[in-house]
């Protein structure tokens, strides 16, 4: 007599991405588990329940994106989408389009990236201030690290020519405000643009709608307030939060008071025990932090967004209360800051599992404090495949010790790569492509960029699957398919593992199953 099933995918290529990396041919799925695994012949003969007939194709562990900002990605829908922009002209003509549209409130958007334009310089406010003198404006570069500001969300920020922020920069030329806001100075925007619970709900639902379609069954937001904690632990609650969710908190005192008093919230959709840092800004705004100044602007060698001491004070406090530290570093400096302190703070062979995220540009001479502290690099391929074209203005030589994803892995032993989405697209095939080509999706360069750094397909894969989960403190239910784990599982019309690289990024999901769900088929979402 057969066993009851809920699922059994059969005649499949499906990578396990266990320690053997074994592939089968089927797997049985019951009460949102991997209940088994094996050849069709034993899994059709033992179970019966549901059967879907991959017809040889393949499929993979649920991908994981460790490091994004996913409410912002979600709000970006009903915001002015810039991604693209080709000048300001272009910028303004979407603006004037949604103003007309949207003709109260204030007008919201993001993704303008100055090095795509001619000139490649840094946009001013003023056609912005005769356009919309009455109604705030507030749009914010592709990294996030950098925001344009029309005078009017200036005044209602209280921002003048005298305002001075640590870590930031109101940008002046002549004594007078230009309208843009570097690091932590657009937080003084930022502060006053309010999201009602209910338009973050439409977000995230958005979202996970958007991460399906994509085979992205678990992510790790980047940006966790404690009211979008509380919003996750209610929708979840509720039953409308499918997506697991790995918080990196932001260090403010509601989070820090609540989780100390807590401890660590762990469930099946939800994790929260990791504390988000940034130590400097981004390469392509100039606020990252490097060991010398920028190659293209001589005299500035980046900001550090808080005080080394007030870094090393918070290192300590997370190993006392028992949490994760997550520093966001880019440049060498910063990178280099954050490692020492790591070394200061933690035992060798420790089981913190602490990280950096963006691990940009790494001196060789700091690269050991990966290997001895047990850090993990969470990375972004496709920030090397995005910077390329303009990376060598930058920094100049030091290129040779930016985006060293192989020699990261070589001293870490795992790397976890996710997209920095909406900074970069949420498709994860184009982070795997980005790792295992270092090319663009035209196949320029020819040979990659720093081809020395590619990763294998399979180290690609693991970085997105089993790597990601252990950077999440849940490799044991997520991240391989193997009996007992969460069954969440993609599968795609093309063998990522095998096909022609050019055919990479074209591959598209053909089915996501997330705890034993399917929650995305062929183009038509199942919620």
């Amino acid at each position: 007599m057969k066993t009851q099933a809920d699922i059994i995918l059969h005649n499949g290529k499906i990578y396990t991405v266990d320690n053997a990396f074994s592939i089968v041919e089927a797997v049985v799925i019951k009460d949102g588990l991997f209940l088994d695994l094996g050849s069709d012949m034993e899994m059709l003969s033992k179970y019966e329940g549901e059967l879907i007939d991959l017809q040889g194709r393949s499929a993979y562990p649920g991908f994981i994106d460790p490091h994004c900002h996913f409410i912002v990605y979600g709000r970006s829908f009903s915001q002015i989408d810039l991604n693209g922009c080709k000048s300001m002209d272009d910028l303004l003509t979407r603006v004037e389009k949604y103003a007309k549209e949207n003709p109260k409130g204030w007008l919201l958007g993001r993704g303008w990236d100055q090095n795509l334009w001619p000139d490649k310089a840094f946009p001013d406010n003023k056609i912005l201030n005769e356009l919309f003198p009455n109604q705030p404006v507030f749009l914010k570069r592709i990294d996030g690290h950098a925001a344009l500001a029309n005078r009017k969300a200036l005044e209602i920020a209280g921002v003048d020519e005298n305002t001075i922020v640590d870590g930031g920069e109101v940008h002046l030329i002549n004594g007078e405000m230009t309208g843009l806001l570097i690091d932590n100075a657009l937080y003084l925007v930022d502060e006053h643009v309010t999201h009602s619970a209910e338009d973050n709900k439409k977000a995230i639902i958005e979202g996970q709608k958007r991460m399906f379609q994509y085979g992205i069954t678990s992510i790790g937001d980047a940006w966790v307030e404690f009211e979008d904690f509380n919003l996750f632990r209610s929708m979840h609650e509720s039953g409308d939060l499918l997506l697991r969710i790995y918080c990196m908190l932001l260090p403010k005192e509601d989070n820090k008071n609540y989780f100390t008093s807590k401890g660590i919230v762990q469930t099946d959709k939800l994790y929260a025990g990791a504390f988000k840092y940034f130590i400097d800004g981004a390469l392509g705004s100039r606020g990252a932090a490097l060991l010398e100044d920028y190659e293209d602007d001589p005299g500035n060698d980046g900001l550090l967004m808080d005080s080394v001491d007030y870094f090393k004070n918070e290192a300590e406090w997370n190993l006392k209360n028992g949490f994760q530290m997550n520093c966001h570093a880019i440049g060498d400096r910063a990178n280099r800051i954050i490692l020492q302190i790591y070394s200061e703070v933690l035992k060798e062979g420790n089981d913190d599992r602490w990280r950096v995220e963006h691990a940009q540009i790494v001196h060789p001479d700091d690269l050991d404090v990966f290997e001895k502290y047990n850090v993990i690099p969470s990375i972004q391929t496709t920030h090397a495949t995005s910077d390329m074209y303009w990376v060598n203005e930058r920094i100049g030589d030091r290129v040779k010790n930016a985006y060293s994803y192989k020699t990261l892995l070589g001293k870490a032993g795992i790397v976890a790569n996710g997209s920095d989405f909406p900074i970069e697209k949420a498709n994860p095939l184009l982070g795997f492509n980005a790792a295992v080509t270092r090319k663009d999706v035209k196949g320029f360069p020819e040979n990659g960029f720093r081809p020395e750094e590619r990763l294998n397909r399979e180290e690609a894969l693991k970085a997105m699957t089993i790597w990601s989960a252990y950077a999440q403190f849940e490799e044991d239910k997520k991240g391989s398919i193997e009996k007992g784990k969460f069954a969440d599982l993609v599968v795609t019309d093309s063998d990522i593992m095998t096909c022609d690289e050019m055919d990479i990024y074209k591959t598209k999901v053909t089915l996501t199953i997330l705890a034993g769900e399917k929650v995305f088929i062929d183009g038509q979402l199942s919620l």
